[in-house]
């Protein structure tokens, strides 16, 4: 199964509805693309939830250590980690109450994938959440 990812006016559509973005990865080093790209999301008013066993608090919010330690609804994960790691994040991801999972520009798994597309959720991979908000705006 190829990767398809939504339309342009589709991803729009979810940035505008979604509010609260867990980032799997999201380090505590200002020189990090995961930390620049939370930045501008947090700046643009979504809430931020670190996902983050190794760091205590990033962006002026307390880091959880897995998605599982999240409390409520999320509306998109957005995952930093290597390719090879997102099929054991997609896992966690089904077991949580959240509607998209967006893999970061240069990430990209089929397993994953297709395991997530085949219960139903929406995926996006190899796109960045920071220059698609730009590009929607």
């Amino acid at each position: 199964m190829a990767i398809e990812n939504p339309s342009r006016e589709e991803i729009g559509a979810i940035l505008n509805k979604a509010k609260r973005i867990a980032v799997v990865g999201l380090s505590d080093n200002p020189a990090k693309a995961s930390y620049q790209v939370s930045q501008v999301m947090q700046d643009a008013g979504y809430e931020i939830i670190p996902v983050n066993p190794a760091i205590d608090t990033v962006l002026g919010v307390k880091a959880v250590a897995s998605l599982k330690d999240i409390q409520g609804h999320v509306d998109i994960v957005n995952v930093f980690r290597r390719s090879e790691q997102l099929f054991d994040v997609a896992k966690e991801f089904d077991e949580i109450d959240a509607d998209v999972y967006w893999a970061q520009l240069g990430l990209a798994n089929e397993e994953a994938y297709q395991f997530l597309k085949e219960k139903g959720y929406t995926v996006i991979m190899d796109r960045c959440i920071k220059i698609e908000y730009a590009m929607t705006r």
